[in-house]
């Protein structure tokens, strides 16, 4: 299936929405001409936005809320859209359940779009698209509809992606539907699949193995020919005790697993326990910690941020929720806590986070946590300094919301958070990312909740792009779209 997709046709009013709703940091007029005035070269930009596109990928994706979510915009789907060479590519399922991959050239409007030969399981919103591109030898690899169960895989044809105009959107530049990684079948309880480019153009899959509050994060490597399982790196087991209770198996959330400019990997993350036992409340969250690893070889070996060695991929050694030195921000689990929420690195290769909870000011026990989210939760900016201290920022919007928000940096390092509805808030490098503000309110998207972030995009020609699902009821299907922000050059 073939079909192109066109923009909304409301330009006018777009233009207008945004004069209104954006907000740019301006210099000193004695700065504007940085010739005109002796010294140093003028002052970088802070944050701003220019909203320059707003587009219809399909006009009935297929709509149900699942676990406060859907299927097609969830925080830990890695990636559901992102950008390589000169094209933007994304992935959903339709309203008959179809399984979608989509294609554009950046700075074009319409979409061209492919039905892959799959359809979607169950009406779980676990059960997510990833993609991931290897550079190595230009190869799309698509993983989807999963949850503690097996996954389905499929690769393109090589040189797809490093030579787009050479190939036609069709479904013939697919490989077949597989239940394994070229044969290499992983575990029978897969969830969670991220796609993670190495420096050298292979890829790295992550994914947990298990099930909620008792699972073990694993990788596997791609070379540009060959998958390989390197193993688990987190481990489940161990004792976790507060003053409500204790317990004995957990797992490991990830915020994300992204390498830094240095070829650093960086991942924070949460711990979920499997007793509820552990919480003030049983209709809580059993989240507890920030917690936070790095791997300078690849993933095979994990150290804290000082250094240390905690983890090796693989081995009997892995990363426990009591191993020194790798908590980043202490919480028990009585705060709502949320898990999968965001991280991003910053040019000079420091590690930042998103996380979200009900700060204690109101209330030290949150008895339902959706309804205590939505009340009383805020997001909070974590990031650590060259000199290894740990610092957090409240960013002061009310997040609305159960769900989570997403990290971005343009290349002056200007902090950007997509909050839940589409909002995106901002903080200057200039002020260490203390002066976060709102710079969009979301208006006119009428957006579920959670979006889903074009990673990659920003380095490429410096555009903010998110997806986003329109609020529905039931299962109804609803329009699924793409809108496009211009940050500071």
């Amino acid at each position: 299936m073939r079909r192109s997709v066109r923009p909304s046709a409301k330009p006018a009013l777009i233009a207008a929405a945004a004069a209104l709703l954006l907000t740019a940091t301006a210099l000193p007029a004695a700065l504007a001409d940085p010739a005109a005035v002796p010294g140093p070269a003028a002052a970088a930009p802070g944050p701003s936005l220019t909203r320059i596109a707003d587009t219809e990928l399909d006009p009935r994706a297929i709509y149900f809320v699942s676990y406060d979510g859907l299927v097609n915009n969830n925080s830990f789907q890695k990636n559901g859209i992102l950008t390589h060479a000169g094209h933007q590519y994304a992935a959903w399922y339709t309203a008959d359940r179809s399984a979608i991959v989509a294609r554009r050239a950046l700075g074009e409007q319409e979409w061209q779009t492919v039905a892959l030969d799959h359809k979607l399981k169950y009406d779980d919103s676990h059960n997510v698209i990833s993609l991931g591109v290897s550079a190595a030898d230009g190869r799309l690899h698509v993983n989807m509809d999963s949850h503690s169960d097996g996954f389905y895989y499929l690769k393109s044809v090589p040189g797809l992606m490093s030579s787009p105009e050479e190939h036609d959107w069709t479904a013939a530049v697919f490989g077949p539907v597989q239940t394994s990684l070229d044969g290499l079948p992983l575990t029978s309880r897969f969830t969670y699949p991220q796609f993670v480019a190495t420096p050298e153009g292979g890829l790295l899959l992550s994914y947990r193995a298990g099930v909620s509050g008792d699972g073990r994060n694993g990788l596997a490597a791609y070379d540009g020919t060959r998958w390989r399982a390197l193993g688990e790196w987190s481990g489940s087991t161990g004792r976790y005790s507060t003053a409500h209770g204790s317990s004995t198996s957990r797992n490991m959330y990830l915020h994300g697993i992204d390498y830094g400019p240095d070829g650093t990997l960086h991942a924070f993350y949460t711990w979920r326990e499997q007793n509820t036992g552990v919480m003030c409340a049983r209709g809580g969250l059993s989240n507890h910690d920030t917690g936070y690893v790095r791997s300078t070889d690849d993933g095979r070996t994990w150290t804290n941020a000082a250094g240390r060695t905690v983890g090796r991929t693989g081995g009997p050694d892995l990363v426990e929720f009591d191993d020194p030195g790798t908590v980043a921000d202490p919480l028990n689990a009585d705060h709502a806590l949320m898990n999968q929420e965001h991280q991003a690195t910053d040019s000079a290769g420091r590690p930042h986070a998103l996380i979200s909870y009900v700060p204690g000011r109101f209330g030290q026990c949150v008895t339902d946590y959706v309804a205590g989210r939505k009340a009383h939760a805020r997001a909070f900016h974590v990031h650590r300094d060259d000199a290894g201290r740990w610092h957090k920022t409240e960013i002061d919007v009310p997040l609305a919301s159960s769900q989570r928000s997403k990290l971005a940096f343009d290349r002056y390092d200007n902090a950007y958070a997509v909050l839940p509805y589409g909002r995106v808030v901002a903080a200057s490098a200039a002020s260490n990312w203390t002066d976060w503000q709102v710079l969009f309110d979301g208006a006119g998207l009428d957006a579920f909740g959670e979006v889903v972030l074009d990673e990659t995009r920003l380095a490429q020609d410096g555009v903010l792009s998110f997806m986003y699902q329109q609020k529905s009821t039931g299962t109804t299907p609803s329009p699924l779209r793409t809108v496009d922000f211009a940050l500071p050059r």
